[in-house]
């Protein structure tokens, strides 16, 4: 079985076009959430979400590449490209043939699905772009990134809501230590902040209308984000013999079900996969400092998360460090675990934890350490990543410094 290390990470999201601002917008414990800017927002109930600031597609894309790539495919190309350039990886020969990409997302082409029916049921158009299909399916973007790199080896898009992005590394980091593949280019992407994404996710009643505070007792809901976070994975063994730079190393992965509700967590089902991925990772509950909690900022998800921390923590718990990082960046639904993880890895290499912005009510039913509002200094060996999405899909992470 192989080590697995990352040595490549990029991303672009509401608190940062790339990795270095990101991290500082974590370290200050910014707010990329704001007023939404986009046709018919006045027709919403919800007008705030964290999108991508200042960015122009014709910056870094011409014409013809507009016409296949939607947002969602933009932002993930963006952030492989940062990712690939850190690694310092060329692949030519047979590292392109034994290379992959697996990428997350819940919805892939959003926005091009809501031009296109626009144009059809609003405008009365009775033709469209001969590449909507290809600029919509949610493997667009796994697609252009082989493409762009030469990636030949196993290649596919995962959507599991929510999860999308951790099931996607976790499946990836599979691959490498099983010598499946050499080098795996993995994360998600994700780009709802439309009318109509913003309008199907109104009708749940799980949105705020002013701000996302996960774990504080006066919370009011999920905040929506959109952005991409793509990682190189890659054997421990391979990584030392090129004299890369190491970020992180993935120990640990987990997943399952909870097979009891559509949108209801399950404690059980997160615990059983936290615990199972602690297990795969050889490492006892005193190694973990810090968890990087899914904390939508719902009751619901966040009084459940709570408790199944609790149950697998015990003890051990004055010493563990939760906090979530959606109120910072939103919630990027299948993209939000890979721009989570960032936040793993400054804990694990500046040994930085993140905070949870917005705390203001202490929550009775919570007893976890959710780092509220400041950033903070710790000495961190090992760290969890969860994501428990609609559908009782539960994906988690454990990583450790290399």
């Amino acid at each position: 079985m192989n080590r697995v290390v990352i040595t490549g990470s990029g991303t672009i999201n509401a608190l940062g076009n790339d990795v270095p601002q990101t991290l500082v917008s974590m370290r200050e414990g910014r707010c990329g959430i704001g007023p939404l800017k986009f046709r018919d927002v006045d027709r919403l109930s919800v007008k705030i979400g964290a999108q991508v600031k200042g960015y122009s597609e014709t910056d870094y894309f011409d014409h013809q590449e507009l016409t296949l790539f939607d947002r969602f495919t933009q932002f993930a190309i963006l952030a492989a490209r940062q990712a690939v350039e850190e690694s310092g990886l060329i692949f030519d020969e047979e590292l392109s043939e034994n290379s992959g990409v697996l990428l997350g997302t819940a919805a892939g082409g959003m926005n091009t699905w809501e031009d296109n029916y626009r144009a059809v049921f609003e405008s009365g158009k009775n033709r469209i772009h001969p590449f909507v299909v290809p600029k919509l399916m949610n493997n667009a973007a796994t697609s252009r990134i082989s493409m762009e790199f030469n990636l030949k080896g196993p290649s596919f898009t995962v959507s599991t809501a929510c999860a999308s992005s951790n099931h996607a590394i976790g499946l990836a980091f599979q691959m490498v230590r099983s010598g499946m593949a050499k080098v795996m280019v993995t994360g998600g992407s994700e780009s709802m902040l439309t009318f109509g994404g913003v309008k199907a996710w109104e009708g749940l009643r799980v949105m705020s209308k002013d701000a996302c505070r996960p774990f504080s007792g006066n919370r009011s809901g999920m905040v929506q984000g959109e952005g991409a976070g793509v990682f190189i994975l890659e054997t421990f063994e391979n990584a030392i013999s090129r004299g890369a730079n190491i970020l992180a190393e993935i120990v640990g992965f987990a997943m399952n079900s909870d097979a009891s509700h559509i949108v209801m967590p399950s404690k059980r089902g997160a615990a059983i996969s936290i615990s199972r991925a602690l297990k795969d990772a050889r490492i006892n509950i005193s190694d973990v400092s810090y968890i990087n909690a899914h904390g939508t900022g719902t009751r619901a998800n966040d009084t459940t998360e709570c408790a199944a921390i609790e149950s697998v923590f015990g003890g051990h718990l004055e010493n563990l460090m939760v906090s979530s990082t959606k109120s910072m960046h939103g919630h990027l639904i299948g993209a939000t675990g890979a721009v989570e993880l960032l936040a793993c890895i400054m804990a694990l290499r500046d040994g930085i934890i993140a905070p949870t912005i917005g705390y203001e009510q202490k929550d009775e039913t919570c007893a976890l350490d959710v780092v509220p509002n400041f950033a903070r200094n710790a000495k961190v060996k090992a760290v969890i990543s969860n994501a428990f999405a609609f559908g009782g899909m539960n994906a988690v992470l454990v990583l450790k410094s290399p």
